[in-house]
């Protein structure tokens, strides 16, 4: 009786409304009332020693398979009014308390059965509300997700293309503004020679603004390919390739221990290379620079850090750092366009991994991106968007 189960409304056998306007019943209500109208012959006319009016239970749960919550109860009402009239109707036979005991039996059974039948049938219910208060949801976040990637792949396509025409007229300003410097510097005078200057300078910023932008839009199109890649030799590479243009600073190295992970090796490359000329650049001050290359191992993921004694910077502005043409620097102080960590934040949250920021004025500044262990680069990746 405990491992009875309900259908759903789509398997339901209610009586269906035909074509001509009718109703038509199914089997299973039919042969409920048959159920219990051979329970009520046999309980009312035979004198056999068992008490058929337990088997009203039957009919009970017959009627779940169909019935909502308000129909069990009738039908158990039912069924609970034929015991009774049966009771009464019997042929006497055998101590009157003992058809008072089966009587009572019969009716806590059914009574029973019916409080099961009835929550099962709410519960389900329940779940087919909510069932379709979830796919219902399902639906609009799927619909978000497909606007938000047309959003974003508009996006990013705009950005190219502006980016792209932008060189063009950009060219024209840098060459004729050299043109101009060459040709008639000697008629001009110091401070329209500055003013050309300023142009000149001012133009080629905004070339290698573009230049970083429309690499940045590259990125978010480029295909990864994953291999494993010994972030140890990547690291050295790059500060081989970096240190050596540092000419006479004196700059202490520190790179400890790295993994194997799974990832994009040119990728992950630019990401080292943004974050050590990071590091570089804003120790530029200090007499003598340290810069760490490390990394912590996590339960299912390997954390890589850069950590430097430079400028550092305010943690109130932390969340301003990966945002593209974001500088909490003057342009004087330290060059740069602004696009570095968001290129890097974009190429770790592709490989399934986030990136933070720690940092304190004039004390230095660590920037950390995680990336998944080997045996779970693969499903990591698969659920990135």
């Amino acid at each position: 009786m405990s491992n009875f189960s309900l259908p759903t409304r789509s398997q339901s056998t209610l009586p269906e409304r035909t074509r001509g306007g009718g109703y038509r019943f199914g089997f299973l209500p039919i042969a409920t009332a048959l159920c219990a109208g051979a329970n009520f012959v046999a309980d009312t006319f035979t004198s056999a020693d068992i008490a058929f009016s337990t088997l009203y239970t039957l009919v009970v749960l017959m009627a779940a398979r169909f019935c909502s919550a308000n129909g069990i109860i009738r039908v158990a009402a039912g069924c609970a009014g034929l015991t009774i009239l049966s009771h009464y109707l019997s042929p006497p036979g055998g101590p009157p308390f003992v058809g008072f005991v089966n009587t009572g039996i019969a009716l806590a059974a059914i009574g029973l059965t019916t409080l099961l039948a009835v929550g099962q049938n709410k519960a389900e219910a329940s779940l087919r509300e909510h069932s379709g208060e979830i796919l219902k949801l399902n639906k609009e976040l799927a619909r978000w997700a497909r606007d938000l990637e047309t959003s974003n792949n508009e996006l990013e396509a705009f950005s190219y293309s502006v980016s792209h025409d932008l060189r063009a007229p950009l060219r024209h300003v840098v060459g004729f503004s050299e043109l101009l410097q060459k040709q008639a510097s000697s008629s001009l005078d110091e401070k329209s020679r500055r003013f050309v200057q300023t142009i000149l300078e001012s133009a080629k910023r905004m070339g290698n603004l573009i230049d970083d932008l429309l690499a940045f839009s590259r990125i978010g199109r480029a295909e990864t390919k994953k291999t494993l890649v010994s972030l140890e030799q990547l690291v050295k590479e790059v500060v081989a390739e970096i240190g050596g243009d540092t000419g006479e600073r004196d700059i202490n190295w520190k790179i400890d221990p790295l993994p194997v992970c799974c990832c994009d090796r040119s990728l992950l490359r630019l990401v080292m290379v943004n974050l050590v000329n990071n590091a570089v650049k804003f120790t530029s001050m200090r007499a003598q620079a340290q810069i760490e290359i490390g990394c912590l191992d996590r339960e299912n993921e390997v954390e890589v850090f850069v950590r430097d004694n430079g400028a550092g910077f305010d943690m109130q502005y932390v969340n301003k750092l990966f945002g593209v043409f974001q500088r909490l620097h003057l342009p004087e102080q330290f060059e740069g366009t602004g696009i570095g960590l968001a290129t890097v934040r974009r190429i770790i949250h592709r490989h399934g991994g986030e990136v933070r920021a720690e940092g304190a004025v004039d004390v230095g500044a660590a920037f950390y991106f995680t990336l998944p262990k080997a045996q779970y680069a693969a499903e990591r990746t698969a659920k990135t968007p």
